[in-house]
């Protein structure tokens, strides 16, 4: 087990609060409390999917209509025109690096700043000091439920943010959840849906009907702005995505990795996909010693939409990866293989493809480690594994 659980195991929960809050007044006191700075307007994305892609949608919309932004968001880290990778395999970074991120943004005369806000992050009080200007909420679903004991605990860490947020609360009015947020007072509330869409006929570049939530979201975060709304639709028009988003690897085979590790991320990724092709899917459950509960139903929906289901290895932490594997496998039938090496895994989807089959690659995304037991990290990275068996299968061909 690593230190950092020890440690939990030890200290109470009250004394961790303290503990959490007294890091982040610090961490403002030391950078001289930049999330209160006049000069720069910090928008919050929050929800179980989609901030990520909200938030990057949010920053090139900005920055297009001609505004120094900075973002940061599980992917990467963004101020002005530079830009790096997130390897913290921590959506909102602790240890005063928000306070730390916000300096810099400032110093570097940013006039927005777009913050992918974790429920893990507001548990430990790392949006505290922030003078959030915009709260946005892109939709709630289960997830970290035994880290927040029961779903009601972790929606109200998410409402968290708004009762912060004074000024604007964009909200996702199709989210049965939507109500929680709409109850919080704001000077201004704004409801997008995807009926939306009948108005603006976006064109997306992105796939899925989940990305058209997102670029909803981020147009109506950008026209509060008096960002206009056909200057919104190119940009979001003329966007590919992030890494490991839906991201494209290859086609012929058609290969691609996303994110998706909760039941409904994973059930939106196949049925998109499923439309045009017939999927192979390699799955696994993210995060050892957490949300057990869903392993049984991530495997139940890849039975559904797979041709072939491969469940292998993904961030056991100190947990043995085989029961996690076994769990998954659980409900997903006689089709199922179990392939503890993950790159074995990724290569025998890439063998199993037909021409007109695509090989989806899920649960980490553009992560660049894979975490283990006693805390350690190995180097990795989805995408790359995929890249390198491709170019072993054209070696062996020529």
């Amino acid at each position: 087990m690593s230190f950092k659980n020890t440690l939990k195991q030890f200290i109470p929960p009250f004394f961790l609060k303290i503990y959490h809050f007294k890091l982040a007044l610090l961490g403002a006191f030391l950078y001289g409390f930049p999330g209160y700075n006049k000069n720069i307007k910090i928008i919050g994305v929050t929800g179980t999917s989609g901030k990520s892609t909200t938030t990057d949608l949010i920053c090139r919309i900005l920055e297009e209509a001609g505004f120094n932004v900075a973002s940061f968001s599980t992917v990467r880290f963004k101020i002005g025109k530079q830009e790096w990778k997130n390897e913290l395999k921590m959506t909102m970074p602790g240890r005063m690096k928000v306070q730390k991120f916000l300096r810099q943004a400032v110093n570097k005369k940013c006039q927005f700043a777009v913050l992918e806000v974790s429920s893990e992050g507001i548990r430990q009080f790392r949006h505290k000091f922030i003078n959030f200007d915009c709260a946005v909420f892109t939709n709630l679903s289960p997830e970290h439920i035994e880290s927040h004991g029961g779903f009601e605990n972790y929606r109200n860490e998410k409402l968290k943010l708004f009762t912060a947020t004074k000024n604007i609360h964009v909200i996702n009015a199709d989210d049965k959840n939507a109500e929680y947020f709409l109850n919080i007072s704001a000077k201004q509330k704004i409801k997008f849906s995807i009926a939306d869409n009948q108005k603006y006929k976006l064109n997306l570049k992105l796939v899925g009907e989940f990305n058209l939530i997102n670029a909803l979201a981020a147009m109506a975060v950008c026209k509060t702005y008096a960002v206009n709304e056909a200057f919104c639709k190119k940009a979001l028009e003329n966007a590919t995505g992030i890494p490991g988003r839906m991201e494209k690897i290859s086609e012929n085979p058609n290969i691609i990795v996303d994110y998706a590790h909760t039941p409904e991320q994973l059930e939106s990724v196949y049925n998109a996909l499923s439309q045009n092709s017939r999927l192979i899917c390699v799955l696994g459950s993210c995060g050892g010693g957490r949300d057990k509960w869903k392993r049984p139903v991530l495997g139940e929906i890849a039975e559904k939409y797979c041709k072939e289901v491969i469940i292998t290895n993904e961030d056991p932490y100190d947990e043995n990866p085989i029961d996690i594997i076994n769990q998954v496998a659980e409900k997903a039938g006689k089709k199922v293989k179990k392939i503890l090496d993950r790159k074995e895994a990724i290569k025998k989807a890439i063998e199993l493809a037909e021409p007109e089959d695509t090989v989806i690659i899920t649960g980490k995304g553009s992560e660049p480690w894979m975490c283990v037991e006693n805390g350690r990290k190995i180097p990795w990275d989805d995408r790359e594994i995929a890249r390198g068996i491709l170019r072993g299968r054209r070696l062996d061909k020529s």
